[in-house]
């Protein structure tokens, strides 16, 4: 499977609070609010919700073309994911500006705190997904991932105009995006991604209703967290697929992204949804256990264990095929 992902490029500061928000927040004063927070650590890592999910496809054994744009200091993180197997030929260098900047404190209890410098991804908009095709040929799917929003709905329309499937994954940016917008992004989409939040937040935007979703989309996959994750269609019973479990959980940041490379790794081998799910929560599971999201490597014997132990023989008979081996 020919798969392109478009979205961020970003290098992540991430920070520990060693206590919770909540006790932090007085409710009757959030209109005035003012906080800070004296961390523990500060973890300088690679990022981007497109560089990452190339990262963990890449570790997968696809060869995932990134569409996105980067700035001037993205010459070491290039060279690394070409390493990985992550094609970035079709990424914008800006000559003005620096690559996004993604500044993240997580306190106890896993919930987060966050900000987003898009520095050169600004410049997204103006790359033209039909010279991505006319370089690399024929593409399976295009997941548009959280991007600048006119970069999204400029990649959304060209992908349906040149017939290619689309996985729409606006996560994060539905804060910014408008119901035109959106609406735009959902409607058609093979794939939709969202996580429990999202889902509630998408159908406010779209002023869609559940159903109303799904009449538009062929697969809507809604992660859960430590829950897990559902796979949702249309007239169809959902199905729900339990996380896999560990004692520990280090940063939460990045593992949705490697949810969504597990996931479509799983399709790329003719694996059902199901399956292709549970590959993508073994993968998560991976990545919440490291500090960074690119900072992981996937062991055969170790996945095969997860999948043994979560989800049974059968399930880690059927998805079979291990990092870095064809599908």
């Amino acid at each position: 499977m020919d798969i392109a992902v478009t979205g961020s490029i970003a290098t992540d500061h991430l920070a520990t609070f060693p206590g919770r928000f909540a006790e932090q927040i007085i409710p009757e004063r959030l209109a005035t609010i003012s906080l800070s927070f004296l961390v523990d650590d500060l973890q300088v890592r690679r990022g981007g919700v497109a560089a990452n999910i190339c990262f963990g496809l890449g570790q997968l054994g696809l060869a995932p073309v990134l569409v996105g744009a980067a700035g001037t200091d993205f010459a070491e993180y290039d060279a690394r994911l070409r390493a990985c197997g992550v094609d970035t030929g079709s990424v914008r260098l800006s000559t003005t500006r620096h690559t996004a900047r993604f500044m993240c404190t997580t306190d106890l209890d896993h919930n987060q705190i966050a900000s987003f410098y898009p520095g050169a991804m600004v410049e997204a908009q103006e790359i033209d997904l039909a010279e991505v095709v006319a370089r690399v040929g024929a593409l399976d799917l295009v997941l548009v991932a959280p991007d600048v929003p006119e970069a999204m709905v400029r990649h959304t329309r060209a992908a349906h105009a040149a017939g290619i499937p689309v996985a729409a994954d606006p996560s994060q940016q539905l804060a910014r995006l408008d119901e035109e917008s959106t609406r735009l992004l959902v409607d058609g989409a093979r794939f939709l991604f969202t996580n429990a939040y999202e889902s509630a937040l998408l159908r406010q935007k779209t002023g869609w209703s559940e159903a109303d979703v799904l009449a538009r989309v062929g697969v809507w996959i809604v992660t859960r967290g430590a829950d897990g994750v559902s796979i949702l269609t249309a007239g169809g019973a959902a199905e729900h697929v339990p996380a896999v479990a560990t004692d520990r959980p280090t940063e939460p940041t990045g593992v949705g992204d490697a949810f969504r490379a597990g996931f479509l790794a799983g399709l790329s081998r003719g694996l059902s949804h199901l399956r292709a799910a549970q590959l993508g929560c073994a993968v998560a599971t991976i990545v919440l256990e490291s500090s960074g999201t690119q900072e992981y490597k996937l062991l055969p014997w170790d996945l095969s264990e997860r999948l043994l132990r979560s989800y049974g023989a059968e399930a880690a008979a059927e998805i079979g095929a291990w990092p870095g081996e064809p599908g």
